[in-house]
């Protein structure tokens, strides 16, 4: 059985990389680019897709048809709605490290005493029925630190990236130095850059083994992202660029409020 701090650091990297690779998976050459309107059918498309797409135009509308502040806009404000999800499961996180601390003294102990024992079937159940019961004494489950959050979130991220994608409106401007319908040849470094960083932000204070264990994730998401940021209409690397500006944001925030201190002690607005 791989031990507690192993499993954490995997069900952590595991959840990183299925989003990105999900968000990539879905901006594929079989992804639905024909423009939404309110006749689109489809329940996804009309109640979320959709309304996305109008809350778009309608914030472009209010910035002199400016569809890249609208982007930034409503990816800041779609980001923020969801930004108490994420602080719940950080929490949680954090709730789990704790009792990973306490509990990790007594699970060496249990290692110590079945290490000469892991070709006999009989110990290795012992010892499992024993570890199961070492994270029932301490309140320990690696399960608890939160695969609903990532759940909830995807389904939202995904109807505004496909409302991006299909509001041909967008296309048709600019923004800065570039088109946002043409792909640009700075953007995807920008976007790769803003996810290396996020990586290395969301890494801090981990102890040096998992901060190894975790290494991938800091190479492999940037080059996930500019490859297909290199691709893309310059409004999707744009739209990856605020989203992962906002995390890094918000990791930095959970980090100083969960930090050493009390869990109980932080404001409820956040946490639920």
């Amino acid at each position: 059985m791989p031990n507690h701090s192993s499993m954490f650091t995997f069900l952590k990297r595991s959840s990183l990389l299925l989003l990105t690779f999900s968000v990539l998976l879905l901006s594929g050459c079989s992804a639905d680019h024909t423009p939404i309107n309110s006749e689109t059918t489809g329940f996804f498309n009309h109640f979320v897709v959709f309304p996305f797409s109008a809350l778009i135009k309608y914030t472009a509308s209010l910035f002199g048809g400016s569809y890249g502040v609208a982007i930034i806009l409503v990816t800041f404000l779609v980001r923020l709605l969801l930004m108490p999800f994420m602080m719940k499961q950080y929490k949680n996180q954090q709730q789990m490290k704790k009792k990973m601390a306490i509990l990790q003294p007594e699970m060496k102990k249990l290692q110590e005493k079945y290490k000469d024992k892991k070709k006999d079937p009989e110990s290795q159940r012992l010892m499992q029925q024993e570890t199961l019961q070492l994270y029932q004494k301490h309140g320990y489950n690696p399960l608890a630190m939160g695969c609903l959050p990532i759940l909830i979130q995807t389904p939202i991220l995904f109807g505004f990236y496909f409302a991006i994608q299909r509001t041909p409106e967008i296309a048709a401007h600019s923004f800065l130095w570039f088109d946002l319908g043409h792909t640009d040849a700075i953007m995807p470094f920008i976007a790769a850059a803003v996810y290396f960083l996020q990586a290395k932000v969301s890494q801090m204070d981990m102890p040096a083994e998992q901060q190894k264990q975790m290494a991938m994730v800091a190479y492999v998401m940037p080059i996930m992202m500019g490859a297909a940021s290199f691709g893309a209409a310059a409004f999707l690397p744009l739209y990856w660029t605020i989203g992962g500006m906002f995390v890094i944001l918000q990791t930095l925030l959970a980090k100083h409020l969960y930090k050493e201190k009390d869990l109980s002690a932080v404001p409820k607005t956040l946490e639920n």
